[in-house]
């Protein structure tokens, strides 16, 4: 295949293009992406003689238009992701969520190419930590903050277009993922890197919220496997029901870097904080066969771990600005 990958310099889809070209040598991947500061050339380096970049925003209608048209699929990961960022600038979030998956549908539309649509478990809201149930594809969406408001109305627009105007696509909302390449300002890289430069590790409010979390590595095996093999207006969840409160997760982190598991500080938590998300993904493993390879999270922890110690310099150049942007915060 042609494939053209929004986002793909960011933590999940450079991950994807590292994958592509190691297990689908026989595809083309072309990276659209607008190196914001979650986009880093850097994360693309052992592959780039491989693939073709460009620097562009996916808002650009004409760009889009003209790297669709040389396509035949389309994998959708361009997004701004984080919450915090998200409530201090909901325009961006807006602009990029919003404004850029309208123009790479109506691109999609007029060529008629393949959409897969990247999208998240929080549109779905939260769920209580002690109930028993977990989102599946018909849960209401009920999203708490503008990046799960924007990445709802998003799924939303691929679901019209398919009905509309029989746009061939997908969706797919993944639960938290963790692995190499993930920015700093993210939960597990920030505790690693923190103790890492000397920093003590922090934790919003009481560490209760649970998520559930999956290797990205799983999470874009997921991706291609309901590129080739989905059923065209379907919405699939992709998770390793890997269940673990924020509190559970610091501890993991801290043991593993041989630190005492309770040397961290409580800080100020996030506003609209969700408790708890927990995805079935029972349609993805009976219709389509997938199954997670890193269902051990400590031995997928353990690894993460080890990479951000052996790619000091992918991260220290962002780690000072990170924290400083978090103490502003009071986190």
């Amino acid at each position: 295949m042609r494939l053209l990958v929004t986002g793909g310099a960011g933590f999940i889809g450079a991950n994807f293009v590292h994958s592509t070209v190691r297990e689908h040598p026989e595809d083309s991947v072309t990276v659209l992406d607008a190196f914001t500061y979650a986009g880093r050339r850097e994360s693309l380096a052992d592959v780039e003689d491989a693939i073709t970049v460009v620097k562009g925003d996916i808002s650009d209608a004409a760009l889009v238009a003209a790297l669709v048209a040389e396509s035949d699929a389309v994998v959708h990961f361009a997004a701004e992701t984080h919450v915090d960022n998200s409530l201090e600038d909901p325009w961006t979030t807006l602009q990029t969520n919003v404004v850029g998956t309208f123009a790479i549908l109506q691109a999609v539309r007029r060529h008629d190419v393949r959409l897969h649509h990247v999208s998240t478990d929080e549109v779905y809201g939260d769920l209580e930590l002690d109930e028993p149930s977990r989102f599946t594809e018909s849960t209401p969406y009920n999203p708490s903050s503008p990046y799960s408001a924007t990445k709802a109305a998003s799924d939303l627009l691929v679901r019209a277009w398919v009905r509309s105007y029989g746009v061939r696509a997908t969706i797919s909302n993944c639960s938290n993922n963790y692995g190499p390449y993930q920015h700093v300002e993210k939960f597990i890289p920030r505790q690693i890197t923190n103790v890492l430069t000397g920093r003590r590790p922090k934790l919003y409010g009481s560490g209760a919220n649970v998520r559930d979390w999956i290797h990205v590595d799983d999470h874009n095996s997921a991706v291609r496997r309901i590129l080739e093999k989905g059923e065209n207006g379907r919405t699939y969840l992709i998770a390793a029901e890997g269940e673990r409160d924020n509190l559970t997760v610091m501890r993991a982190i801290l043991q593993a870097l041989g630190h005492d598991p309770d040397d961290f500080d409580h800080v100020t938590d996030r506003a609209g904080h969700d408790l708890r998300y927990a995805i079935d993904p029972t349609s993805l493993y009976n219709e389509l066969g997938w199954a997670p390879k890193h269902a051990n999270f400590e031995e997928g922890l353990r690894a993460t771990i080890d990479w951000y110690r052996a790619n000091e310099s992918w991260w220290r150049p962002l780690k000072d600005a990170t924290e400083g942007r978090y103490e502003e915060r009071g986190q």
